[in-house]
């Protein structure tokens, strides 16, 4: 039996690499945006406008899937900070755009910001936690599940790995942020990792039921 083709909805090479790893094993044919060479496509910036992750991630899965005909995961994922009412949440991405801030790598334009907002919160007020929601739309079914790691904002970047806010996201049972740990720990307890291991509970038996006819 030839392998599930699926697409992801994303052009994040960091985000592919993470997804993939973590859904190795599967009988699955794994192609992303940039894979595929699908450019911008009309209405795509005005997909993501809902005011939660799983209503963000059902809809991109939803207009990728209706321009390609392909079965499709999307995620949408953030960061949410407590001291910012939970922000910057399904905004984290343009985060430092929202407030005038970006400039040159979209990730330091983040990350800056993000610290000089905190600049005068103490350490017990930085908590926050990072959300995953994953959608797979395929013409037979829809699913909608999602993840959740909770650490603190620390007040300067640390480390080289992961992407994103993930160099000020400290985990405190392992006195290291994202950006410290190495990829087969992050790979493990992340955001992303949880909801990926509910969409394979999902997956697998599909995948067996194929296999059986």
């Amino acid at each position: 039996m030839s392998p599930r083709k699926l697409l992801l909805a994303t052009r994040n090479p960091h985000k592919v690499s993470e997804i993939v790893e973590l859904l190795q094993g599967l009988p699955l044919e794994v192609s992303s945006l940039l894979d595929l060479g699908i450019a911008s496509l009309p209405g795509e910036d005005d997909v993501e406008v809902f005011s939660t992750f799983e209503q963000n991630a059902l809809a991109k899965a939803r207009f990728y899937r209706m321009h390609t005909g392909l079965d499709v995961v999307a995620d949408d994922s953030g960061l949410c900070v407590d001291a910012l009412e939970g922000g910057p949440g399904v905004r984290s991405r343009r985060f430092a755009a929202d407030h005038g801030m970006e400039e040159g790598n979209q990730d330091a334009a983040n990350n800056q910001c993000l610290l000089r907002l905190l600049e005068q919160v103490e350490d017990e007020g930085r908590g926050a936690h990072y959300r995953c929601a994953l959608a797979c739309v395929t013409a037979e079914r829809t699913l909608v599940v999602g993840g959740r790691v909770d650490g603190r904002i620390t007040r300067s970047e640390r480390g080289r790995g992961g992407f994103g806010y993930d160099p000020l996201f400290l985990l405190p049972d392992y006195g290291q942020t994202f950006g410290e740990l190495p990829p087969e720990v992050k790979a493990e307890i992340s955001h992303r990792a949880e909801a990926i291991r509910s969409f394979r509970r999902w997956l697998e038996p599909l995948e067996l039921q194929e296999l059986s006819r």
